[in-house]
């Protein structure tokens, strides 16, 4: 849970989030991306089995360093693994000295108004009970704008800080990402929807609650910095967004302050069918430059 050293660590330390928090559904992409076919597996317990052979294999690496990596998200699968007979979280905690967090949205509502708002979260009285055994400092949750829809963008925003208060309440840092799609024709309109009722809903905020925002990366570079002006924002991370990993980088360096958070960026490149040591060559070429650009 949160306290004071944690709380420091995340406003201070170097580095970035590795979002390892693939689910169900985008699973098959991540492991097709590293050279596993879907033919490869016939149920999800098989699939959630090599993604997590795929994510050991990343964590074990040397090359996968606190000097690097500040935290890691998990998906809720995470809570049933082990890494060297330790739990999954722990071992980031204890040998890795990397900041565990825990996504817990269950995936988006159907579209309405131009956003998919979080569904309903039938399983998170359980998560958190969960969680209690693991040393989690904070949740993540996400809900996607799909369109420049003001209204719709100010009733997603205001659903994220709902469960963001709730989240705090319970003692974990909330984590909310409320993502835009990369490619809609309005994006730099949503864009501006989005920071307005970011900054509502911060105004509004009890100045002594923390949270972690999670965005799309910006149009225009720098365009979300001043919520860091707010006391309740305590790092702003970037997401990639489906970005290839070069152009995530470019674009992340373009805006000061704000740390990566990236999945498809941060494996790209990556095959299980490589040696060793070629996986941990090109695992440090991907750190080293999402390090650099998160520390621009």
């Amino acid at each position: 849970m949160l306290d004071e050293k944690t709380l420091t660590m995340v406003k201070t330390h170097p580095g970035f989030i590795a979002a390892m928090d693939q689910g169900d559904l985008s699973t098959p992409g991540a492991l097709r991306q590293y050279g596993v076919p879907d033919e490869t597996y016939q149920t999800s317990e098989e699939m959630h089995n090599i993604i997590h052979d795929m994510r050991t294999r990343m964590i074990i690496s040397d090359e996968f360093s606190s000097k690097y990596v500040l935290g890691v998200i998990l998906y809720k699968d995470a809570l049933e693994r082990a890494i060297f007979s330790e739990p999954m979280p722990n071992y980031l905690w204890n040998k890795k000295g990397m900041l565990p967090f825990l996504k817990i949205d269950q995936g988006l509502a159907p579209l309405v108004d131009g956003v998919q708002q979080m569904a309903e979260l039938t399983e998170f009285d359980t998560l958190v009970e969960k969680a209690k055994d693991f040393p989690f400092i904070g949740f993540k949750f996400r809900s996607l704008v799909c369109a420049a829809n003001e209204e719709g963008i100010k009733q997603l925003v205001k659903q994220q800080f709902d469960l963001a208060k709730k989240v705090y309440s319970l003692g974990y840092l909330p984590m909310l990402e409320p993502d835009i799609d990369l490619h809609i024709i309005d994006k730099k309109q949503a864009e501006i929807y989005l920071k307005e009722a970011l900054i509502k809903e911060l105004n509004n905020l009890d100045t002594d609650m923390k949270i972690m925002l999670k965005l799309t990366l910006p149009s225009e570079p720098d365009f979300y910095h001043d919520l860091l002006d707010f006391p309740q924002v305590v790092r702003m991370l970037a997401s990639s967004s489906g970005l290839r990993q070069t152009e995530a980088d470019k674009k992340l360096s373009e805006n000061h302050d704000m740390i990566a958070s990236f999945s498809r960026a941060l494996t790209e490149g990556l095959s299980y069918q490589e040696s060793d040591m070629e996986f941990d060559f090109h695992l440090r070429q991907t750190l080293h430059a999402i390090f650099d650009a998160s520390n621009t």
